[in-house]
């Protein structure tokens, strides 16, 4: 485990993030990883906080109480009631926690889920965290978005946008490049030696030869042929629909999906609660839980934190392996 803590951030006020994290700290307070929390100590309400000075007093307190490098809120959150006042705090929170991975004094970052149409409202101009993310901390690539739980990865070769948009922007190029970062991702932050990835179909049966459209046979493909080119080991395209049986996944290492419910229903299907969000291509390691704000059980202590436990748990694992992956 990396002895460095993991950075935590706020997310959006009015949701689940607070509550999430509370019970988070609780649930790895005695075995780690130790983390802490980038924001308002008043939104941690039933634990105990310890205000810190800098993320190496975190590990220090951790089983005693969760480290808070405060960041007060400009205006007290209604809970289930997002304010674009409080959008500053929420981006900077995000800002901070990438400026103490990128100066070596957290392992990784976590980001509680944020509010994008509020984060809109108030002038944020990124589509969400990966993007903001890739401006931050990028690699010169456009960051990859991979979902995990046990027994799966997934990567949604394009992600949020309309089903008919996401056909017509396909393009081999940039699934080429999408399944070469997802390959030295899996080398890197996962330890798999010789990674296997499939890649979906775009259409039913993968297009059935032609007969269900070109897209599998003149975009797919080619990507598919110039991986193994390189030496990578890719299959595809594969018809969808039989791709996330039991004795399929066992199969292939990440799946490589054209468009954002083919890879997020087998995941949220699977393991709704405990599914992670990873950033790959970035020069930080990220995770994120698999859900959003939460926004109609906030503040009534529903809230699962499953994933959150899981994308702390899996960004210690990355961080370690990249640790090891770079020491002589």
């Amino acid at each position: 485990m990396t002895a460095l803590p993991l950075a935590l951030t706020m997310g959006e006020p009015a949701g689940v993030g607070a509550e999430i994290t509370g019970k988070a700290w609780q649930a790895l307070r005695t075995s780690g990883p130790a983390f802490f929390f980038l924001g308002d100590p008043d939104a941690l309400q039933g634990i105990p906080t310890r205000p810190i000075a800098a993320p190496d007093e975190a590990a220090g307190v951790f089983a005693q109480a969760l480290p808070v490098l405060t960041q007060r809120l400009p205006r007290t959150p209604r809970l289930g009631h997002p304010d674009p006042a409080n959008a500053s705090a929420v981006i900077g929170s995000i800002r901070a926690a990438v400026r103490h991975c990128l100066e070596g004094r957290a392992a990784g970052v976590v980001t509680n889920p944020i509010q994008k149409s509020v984060l809109t409202a108030a002038g944020f101009r990124h589509p969400g965290h990966t993007e903001f993310l890739g401006e931050l901390a990028g690699t010169g690539h456009p960051p990859v978005m991979l979902l995990a739980c046990p027994g799966l990865r997934v990567v949604p070769v394009t992600v949020h946008m309309a089903l008919a948009a996401a056909a017509r922007s396909l393009t081999t190029a940039m699934i080429l490049d999408q399944g070469r970062i997802v390959a030295a991702a899996l080398r890197q932050d996962f330890g798999i030696a010789r990674p296997r990835i499939v890649l979906a179909g775009l259409n039913p049966h993968a297009g059935e030869a032609g007969t269900m459209g070109r897209e599998d046979i003149e975009v797919v493909a080619p990507a598919v042929a110039a991986l193994r080119s390189e030496g990578i080991d890719a299959r595809g395209p594969l018809p969808a629909d039989t791709l996330f049986t039991p004795r399929a996944r066992t199969t292939y290492d990440c799946a490589l999906c054209m468009y954002h419910d083919q890879a997020l229903i087998p995941v949220k299907t699977l393991d709704m609660d405990g599914g992670v969000n990873v950033t790959l291509g970035l020069r930080i390691v990220r995770t994120s839980p698999d859900h959003g704000t939460a926004l109609d059980i906030a503040g009534t202590g529903q809230a699962e934190a499953g994933s959150l436990i899981a994308a702390l748990r899996l960004a210690a694992e990355i961080a370690e392996s990249r640790s090891r992956g770079s020491t002589p």
